[in-house]
């Protein structure tokens, strides 16, 4: 199973959190709902075990894949993201303006 398989999403009324666990260690990036139509993406913590394998951007890539498919945008204030944003212009349709 690939790592954006195995990213699961934990979401409650006003933040959530995509994780993804393997080999004993945890990576995950945390937001805040700001209504209905828009996240803000403030916090990701990759480990040392991960690093280099693409877990930060599998997390990013997630949510930018459930932004488009509900409809809402993403304010990436978490440095790493904000960084990804920068990288990717191909997500300026999820990117709040």
């Amino acid at each position: 199973m690939s790592v954006s398989e195995s990213i699961v999403v934990e979401d409650n009324d006003t933040k959530g959190r995509y994780l993804y666990r393997a080999e004993g260690h945890e990576a995950e990036m945390t937001f805040s709902k700001v209504g209905t139509s828009q996240i803000i993406i403030d916090h990701t913590d990759v480990p040392d075990a991960f690093r280099g394998q693409g877990v930060g951007l599998a997390l990013v890539t997630r949510a930018v894949e459930d932004a488009r498919a509900n409809g809402i945008k993403i304010r990436p204030l978490c440095p790493f993201a904000n960084a990804q944003f920068r990288r990717h212009p191909e997500w300026a349709d999820v990117l709040a303006r």
